[in-house]
């Protein structure tokens, strides 16, 4: 029940200030003006508050009234979420375009998911059960990916009473009521959570688990776990969309929340074009049937968009409680910033580096600590991967934001210019990035991999960053003045980078490798440096060990050797050995003679 009070009102864009609130909350959700803007109350001092409003407020009066909910900002979370396509405070867009067009109409009040539709039911309690927060009374098959499971609300314990029988029913209908000590608690086919808080676990568990994604700079190189938190910093047109499309199409979480936060309207049209296209590869139905979309652009209200963040993650902690592995992509991070920004100049804050709040690092904690890897209030096993794109102004990653973001992320996965701009994609740049869920993931690597994995890749890093210091000696000198056994790790850097760091996504098999794949290619590598070395010792021509047909061979692996059919991996080592054992051969005689 809203209550209707009258106050004076005072416009200042997204954040109008309100005397005579006495009653209200902080962080309560109000109605603003004759209009009924939805709004958040978020400081009060005495009876005067400041409103942070989810809309435009352009024509709002001087002495409008605000009308409180009595609840803070919350989202309503049931059968209806997966396929759709949300704006920052779960407004579904495609019913708001029915109601007002191409534009979201003021005072469209709090639309969320469809209570009119149907969804068939499977009710998994009886009558008398006792049921405690967590546990599963009911099932909805969402889609024919995704099987939603309604669970008894955190807090809520008690024996069933009128529980209905299996069938069809709306998201408000009761199905059952939990007879607490207290009170009789509904059970709808839908539950209700405040955004800015998050969802009770009964236990956080380590992070010993990778996040499959078939990109090999990522799976061997810089690894992400499931559960962990990863930053994927770069400037304009490095990749970081693209990249962002790969994880969410490849990668093995069983859902994607994709929270389009601030960017253009061009990227987020691309996205909701593109998305309801692809075609999800481990089951061949639609990606749409087990994603999340939530568009808001920049030319959206300010304040949407820095609630569409907690909206993101809060529907993601959701379906981890079911047991679901769930990744969000934020698209970007900066532009969620930039909305604190503006909102604490707006209060006339104290502003902190380059006008950010002094707060900034507070909240980008309170956002990536929400990602883990839990055992939910049932029991049952999920997690909760955040992988947020940061779009630092010039590339430069010395701004705040980066560099906040980079002291609450276990993986700062840096996209580099020059590689775009080389069409070396993934742009992760193999010099500046790092991942710390590399020990941690190594019992994983040695279970499912091999247990020299993460040795041949040690020495694959250490090459690469050789490369970067005697290229600075051959740009003033030439390469020549190089001895032979530098020349070679200049030679073997390339086909690292070709071979392995470099990926088509269009390609069928390379777009996404499998992670046994990986590695026999990196071993592969590996192996052809171990034996030219031993040529270079062995005081063997260089120009003979950097036998065009043979590199050329093994950077090409990754296109000639099927995803499925390994063998012709064994075939490479073979030829490998076989022409540096003739080399090897061929100038033993010759010393012989000589």
């Amino acid at each position: 029940m809203m209550e209707k009070t009258a106050i004076t009102i005072s416009v200042n864009g997204p954040v109008v200030g309100a005397k005579n609130m006495t009653g209200f909350k902080v962080r309560e959700m109000v109605m603003v003006g004759e209009k009924k803007l939805l709004g958040e109350v978020i400081s009060l001092d005495g009876d005067t508050g400041t409103i942070q409003v989810y809309e435009e407020t352009e024509g709002l009066k001087s002495g409008e009234n605000v009308y409180s909910t009595g609840n803070p900002l919350s989202l309503t979370l049931g059968p209806g979420m997966i396929g759709n396509v949300f704006d920052g405070i779960q407004r579904p867009l495609e019913a708001i375009e029915k109601i007002s067009g191409g534009f979201i109409a003021e005072g469209i009040g709090l639309l969320s998911l469809d209570k009119e539709k149907l969804w068939d039911v499977t009710i998994l309690v009886s009558e008398d059960d006792y049921v405690e927060s967590g546990e599963i009374y009911a099932t909805v098959q969402e889609t024919s990916l995704i099987v939603h499971k309604l669970l008894i609300p955190p807090g809520v314990s008690g024996n069933l009473k009128d529980v209905k029988p299996s069938g069809q029913y709306t998201i408000d209908e009761v199905v059952a009521t939990v007879s607490c000590s207290d009170r009789m608690y509904p059970l709808k086919l839908h539950q209700v959570w405040p955004v800015r808080e998050a969802r009770p676990v009964k236990e956080r568990m380590a992070i010993d688990r990778l996040l499959i994604t078939g990109q090999r700079v990522l799976d061997i190189f810089f690894p992400i776990a499931k559960g962990g938190t990863a930053a994927l910093p770069g400037g304009f047109g490095t990749g970081k969309t693209m990249t962002q499309h790969q994880l969410a199409k490849w990668s093995d979480a069983d859902i994607i929340v994709y929270i389009g936060c601030g960017e253009r309207g061009n990227e987020i049209t691309e996205v909701l074009e593109d998305f309801p296209k692809l075609i999800d590869p481990r089951s061949g139905k639609p990606l749409m049937e087990r994603t999340i979309l939530i568009a808001n652009t920049s030319n959206m209200p300010v304040a949407a968009r820095e609630a569409s963040i907690y909206t993101g993650i809060t529907m993601a902690e959701y379906f981890r409680d079911m047991g679901y592995h769930v990744a969000i992509m934020a698209d970007s991070t900066s532009r969620w910033a930039e909305a604190l920004r503006e909102i604490s100049g707006r209060l006339e804050e104290m502003p902190a580096e380059e006008g950010y709040p002094a707060y900034l690092p507070s909240r980008l904690a309170q956002f990536y600590e929400r990602a883990g890897f839990v055992r939910s209030l049932s029991g049952v096993e999920g997690s909760v991967t955040i992988i947020g794109a940061v779009s630092p102004p010039g590339g430069d990653f010395s701004e705040p934001v980066t560099e906040n973001t980079k002291r609450f992320v276990n993986a700062f996965l840096a996209l580099d210019r020059k590689l775009a701009y080389a069409r070396h994609y993934p742009a992760i740049g193999y010099l500046t990035s790092y991942s710390g869920y590399s020990k941690s993931l190594r019992n994983w690597y040695y279970e499912n991999v091999s247990e020299d994995v993460l040795e041949i890749r040690e020495k694959m890093l250490f090459i690469l960053h050789e490369e970067e210091k005697l290229n600075s000696i051959v740009q003033l000198v030439g390469e020549d003045v190089l001895p032979d056994d530098q020349r070679l790790t200049l030679e073997i850097a390339k086909v690292i980078k070709r071979g392995f760091l470099q990926q088509n996504a269009m390609h069928k098999d390379d777009t996404f490798v499998p992670i046994l794949k990986q590695y026999e290619m990196l071993k592969v590598i590996y192996h052809l440096h171990t034996r030219a070395l031993a040529a270079v010792k062995a005081n063997l021509p260089l120009s003979e060990i950097r036998n065009p047909e043979i590199f050329d061979e093994v950077i090409k692996m990754k296109y000639t050797v099927p995803n499925e059919d390994l063998s012709l991996i064994d075939d490479l080592h073979y030829r490998i050995d076989s022409y540096f054992d003739e080399l090897a051969t061929r100038y033993a005689s010759i010393t012989e003679v000589i």
